[in-house]
């Protein structure tokens, strides 16, 4: 079965953080990407505590590097960039079942070769001014939960 929809997470910092998203992702029948380098070891504890007994179960890939990632996206896939750079604001209406939803480092972001690739495609969660961003999970979270429950 095709997953609802893909995940991609570049370069995430925090174990804690993944393991909670990979725990959505498998219960909502997605799929997980990692692009490498982790801010941590696959192996860590808190990734393991965050996604709890559910990490076996998940459809998880990973990639050594963004340039490995970006080749292996099919030029007819639907690519949606979440970002607090974007202008747009995100719309669950615009979105296919199956699409690739990507996220940047908690850190760093999204790098300027995503950016470039689907700049047409950048949405961010509207949030107050006064706040920097959400964390995310959180975004993950928010994200696909207005595309399930739509």
């Amino acid at each position: 079965m095709s997953p609802a929809y893909e995940i991609v997470l570049v370069r995430p910092d925090i174990a804690g953080n993944t393991g909670n998203i990979g725990r959505s992702c498998m219960a909502l029948g997605c799929r997980l990407h990692l692009v490498h380098p982790l801010g941590y070891e696959i192996t860590d504890a808190n990734l393991k505590r965050a996604g709890l007994d559910y990490w076996p179960n998940l459809d998880l890939r990973q990639h050594d590097g963004v340039a490995e990632w970006l080749a292996s996206v099919e030029p007819e896939r639907e690519v949606w960039l979440l970002s607090t750079k974007a202008k747009k604001s995100w719309s669950p209406a615009e979105v296919s079942r199956g699409a690739v939803l990507v996220f940047g480092s908690e850190t760093g972001g999204l790098p300027p070769e995503v950016h470039a690739r689907w700049s047409e495609r950048e949405r961010k969660i509207p949030i107050d001014a006064r706040a920097r961003s959400l964390n995310l999970s959180a975004c993950v979270a928010m994200t696909l939960g207005s595309l399930i429950l739509r």
